[in-house]
């Protein structure tokens, strides 16, 4: 695997910490090196389990249309041909026996009726049983071979845990017999060689090894493919290969005695893991039974990096980068590479439905977008649903695609709703960014105060980050960079998380980030010119993170639909004066005789995220209002304001959330939060909180706006002050015409919902000029 450099320190604290994570949190770690100068344990002796002499040799192998490389259709190799096995009576201690057998620790689970797709040839095994200590799945009882009243419907599929046995070895003892036989290794790296790359971040060249019985080998080059390298460059991050410079390695290689694995590879190219590739020609063995690669050498890939992981000369990566407008973008996901697929077409985004989506589709997004391969094609709207238009179904695509827009698809989306929006996880190259970060003191690896490794004097030492305007949107980052998730809050004081003693000091401050940065260092901080007034320890600042997020999305259309103007007299805004929810003007308004304009809406706000959405202060720190006789639980949960064309504030309003609560919900969802009785606040997810446009503060007051044309805007959790999945989807704009007696709004929508040239056309302006109302 590439090398994690410039980090030796504390590798105690950081085994611990990988130790303790969750399962999920362990994905992304669980194939890292061991570091300069840290001894590799010697390779564990894999002891294959001892078939009992009575039951056939059978090979097996994951078939389908897969989302993941550790799934599939069961297929079984018996008496020279490939079947399937039938679902009936099928048990999670059979899956265990097939993932064991295929070389992974154990089956996570098993799906029935053909999840898979439907395979061919022979039914092989019906009605098995096992007990899970089986050492091959031909040991299990079943009807017999071939003996079933079943059909190809019914084949049975398992998902394999990601991680492979330690030690483990290929049987190849039917070798000879099968006939594209896929790979079955233990581990892959690519392995730096040269001193400009083992020196680089991310490692773009090297030798390709594969961990067999234990132990790491070098592949033999004569069979070696440029497919071959497409398929190692995707599964590190990489969209693509290319040539390198074949006498450097030949004059490194004749200077060292190589160790081969015993065989070749032979892949198509448009595999997203080598598991899916097959077994390519065996090598000849010396003397001492070890594998040659005669007037050969080890194989090497290069591969090039998407533009975001590309080293530059300064920096060894670029920190920032402007993309021209893509026809593909990622939504809504936690970490980098990963999030609800959305395609532009006619200028405005749209999601795509799940039907078929497997990892070749996912994969031609994910090197389009200057990842790898895809490491999971997500159904089901699992990083959130998307607003819109659903612009394409039943994608299939060869794997070679510059663009998914280039594949073969169906426009037709019948039968397809956004809860069937299609997602995915990439392949992103090893930066090494999560070994300069750590989170310390915290009840679990998901919370603690921050602390940064950084440059002091020469040497790299652990300290705190200055809390003075920490912030969701900088935690957000830290999780990331952590492979984390998301932030669920950011604090700016750590007394009750005890952290490391001696990374008490403050080493970084002022940061300031966007919150599309992969690191924390990318974000803008003082640099070695540290200034915190308040110091670290107690005061330095804590996250906490979560693997899924809320996303507050506004209905555009019924805010279009209900909008109104309404003069209400001022005797009956006394409690709205109060909230400030009327015009700096309106305090010298007469309240007997005089009135003020109002413009009037509703507001149904949608939670498409992942998790509940929760007001940030809970019910002991919300706020009672008298004269409204209701306690706000966020003073500011929305921002209301009516802009000029050249993007200056003309008036403005905002909404305290008095009361979160879930209006309706879609169906098989309950109901969670009420405000009545001092309830729990708050929006479940498939559920929307309606605000009615005839209450309190629902409005702009327009009173001192003159007719013309202008643009108004909603935005919701402005301050983001509740971490979401999504921040971008939380700005709704319409076009509006106010001729001094009616209004018409038009053109409503929300934020990232059209392409950048029809946002701008439509604003007129590339952003706000300043942010105060202005004064007639």
């Amino acid at each position: 695997m590439a090398k994690f450099l410039g980090f030796t320190h504390n590798h105690c604290f950081i085994m611990l910490f990988f130790i303790s994570l969750s399962p999920l949190g362990l994905a992304q770690y669980e194939h890292w090196p061991y570091l300069p100068g840290y001894p590799e344990p010697p390779p564990q002796v894999y002891q294959p389990p001892q078939r009992p002499t009575n039951v056939p040799k059978i090979q097996l192998r994951l078939a389908g249309q897969k989302r993941k490389h550790n799934e599939g259709r069961v297929e079984v190799f018996y008496s020279g041909e490939w079947g399937t096995v039938c679902d009936d009576d099928f048990s999670i201690h059979a899956a265990h026996v097939v993932c064991r057998e295929l070389g992974y620790v154990e089956a996570v689970s098993w799906l029935p009726s053909s999840k898979y797709g439907k395979g061919e040839g022979k039914i092989w095994m019906d009605n098995v049983h096992c007990n899970g200590k089986e050492t091959t799945l031909a040991a299990c009882t079943s009807n017999g071979w071939g003996v079933t009243d079943c059909k190809h419907t019914e084949d049975v599929g398992v998902v394999c845990s990601e991680k492979r046995i330690p030690g483990f070895k290929f049987d190849n003892s039917l070798l000879n017999q099968i006939e594209n036989m896929n790979i079955q290794v233990e581990d892959i790296r690519m392995r730096a060689i040269l001193a400009t790359y083992r020196k680089r971040v991310p490692v773009t060249e090297g030798y390709v090894e594969v961990k067999d019985e234990g132990v790491w080998k070098q592949i033999c080059d004569k069979h070696w493919t440029m497919k071959n390298s497409r398929v190692v460059c995707g599964m590190f991050g990489f969209p693509s290969e290319r040539k390198y410079n074949t006498n450097v390695y030949k004059m490194f290689a004749s200077r060292r005695k190589q160790h081969y694995w015993a065989y070749s590879m032979d892949c198509s190219g448009n595999e997203a893991h080598i598991s899916s590739c097959k077994l390519g020609n065996h090598l000849n063995v010396d003397a001492e039974k070890n594998a040659t690669c005669e007037n050969g050498m080890p194989a090497v890939v290069s591969c090039v990096p998407g533009r975001a992981f590309a080293p530059s000369s300064h920096s060894g990566f670029r920190k920032a980068f402007r993309q021209e407008q893509p026809l593909v973008r990622l939504k809504g996901g936690a970490n980098t590479g990963e999030g609800r697929v959305e395609v532009l077409k006619n200028g405005e985004w749209g999601t795509v439905c799940d039907d078929n989506w497997n990892l070749v589709s996912a994969s031609v997004v994910c090197r389009e977008l200057g990842f790898g391969s895809a490491k999971e094609a997500i159904t089901g709207a699992r990083l959130g649903q998307g607003m819109g238009p659903i612009h394409l179904n039943e994608i299939d695509c060869t794997g070679f695609e510059k663009s998914v827009t280039d594949c073969k698809f169906n426009t037709e989306s019948q039968g397809c709703n956004h809860e069937e929006d299609a997602a995915v996880r990439c392949n992103v190259p090893a930066m090494g960014f999560q070994n300069q970060l750590r989170l310390s003191g915290g009840r679990n690896p998901y919370e603690g105060r921050v602390e940064v490794l950084a440059e002091r004097n020469g040497t790299l030492r652990w300290g705190t980050v200055c809390s003075e305007n920490w912030s969701t949107v900088e935690a957000m980052v830290v999780c990331r960079q952590l492979g984390l998730g998301f932030a669920s809050h950011a604090f700016q004081e750590t007394w009750y998380w005890h952290g490391d003693v001696s990374a008490d000091n403050v080493v970084m401050s002022g940061v300031k980030c966007s919150g599309t940065e992969m690191s924390l260092a990318h974000c803008r901080h003082d640099g070695a010119h540290v200034s915190c007034p308040r110091g670290g320890g107690r005061f330095g600042a804590g996250v906490s993170c979560s693997e899924t997020a809320p996303d507050l999305v506004l209905n555009a259309e019924l805010v279009q639909q209900t909008a109104y103007l309404e003069d209400r007299p001022m005797f009956m805004l006394q409690c709205a004066l109060e909230e400030n929810c009327l015009a700096s003007s309106a305090v010298n308004t007469s309240i007997t005789s005089g009135y003020r304009r109002l413009l009037r809406f509703s507001s149904q706000i949608h939670n498409n995220g992942q998790s509940d959405f929760r007001p940030k202060n809970g019910r002991h720190a919300w706020v009672w209002h008298d004269c409204h006789r209701h306690y706000h639980s966020m003073e500011v949960f929305t921002h209301y304001d009516l802009l000029n064309l050249n993007g200056t504030k003309v008036a403005e309003g905002h909404k305290a959330s008095f009361c979160l609560e879930d209006t309706e919900c879609e169906e098989d969802i309950q109901k969670q939060y009420e405000c009545a009785n001092f309830g729990e606040q708050g929006i479940t997810v498939g559920c929307w909180d309606v605000y009615r446009h005839d209450i309190d503060c629902q409005w702009i007051d327009i009173t001192d706006v003159p007719p013309g044309d202008y643009l108004f805007q909603v935005v919701i959790n402005p301050n983001y002050e509740v971490a979401e999945s999504d921040y971008s989807n939380n700005v709704m704009k319409c076009r509006s015409r106010y001729d001094g007696q009616r209004i018409w709004m038009y053109s409503c929508h929300i934020g990232g919902s059209f392409s950048e040239e029809t946002e701008e056309k439509f604003d007129h302006f590339n952003g706000l000029t300043n942010n105060k109302v202005s004064t007639r």
